[in-house]
């Protein structure tokens, strides 16, 4: 009895941890990615590049044209926690500002060797896999 229960609760801690994680599946990260991210082809993508990629991801996923994305247009890249702590003004959207502070974090959280740059190393890391759901 007491595997069967010990089991039981295993797999629901399971399921709520994953819960509050967003869905990705790894994004490959190959040359033709980084044409697209990578606009000036010195092999990196900066912080302007990163941004510039994500204000196109941001117009695709607001399709209301309100100018803010909500949880729902947000669903499978950014937790119910994320887009909390990502709303200052606590409206429950995101506007274009409040996107790119988040990807600002998320390249930051990328780019531990601090150059200002990620390299196809650093987009591969569960932290850049974090970044690209936001800006492809």
């Amino acid at each position: 009895m007491y595997p069967r229960l010990l089991l039981a609760l295993s797999m629901a801690l399971a399921a709520g941890a994953m819960a509050t994680q967003p869905t990705w599946a790894e994004t490959k990260v190959d040359a033709a990615l980084m044409k697209v991210l990578d606009p000036d082809a010195d092999g990196t993508v900066d912080l302007a590049e990163a941004k510039a990629a994500g204000a196109a991801t941001f117009k695709k996923l607001d399709p209301d044209n309100d100018g803010t994305l909500d949880a729902k247009e947000l669903a499978g890249r950014v937790t119910a926690d994320e887009l909390k702590a990502a709303d200052p003004d606590n409206d429950g959207t995101l506007d274009l500002n409040e996107y790119n502070a988040l990807i600002e974090k998320r390249f930051n959280a990328a780019n531990p060797d601090n150059d200002g740059t990620l390299d196809e190393a650093e987009l591969k890391s569960p932290a850049g896999q974090s970044l690209l759901l936001l800006i492809q």
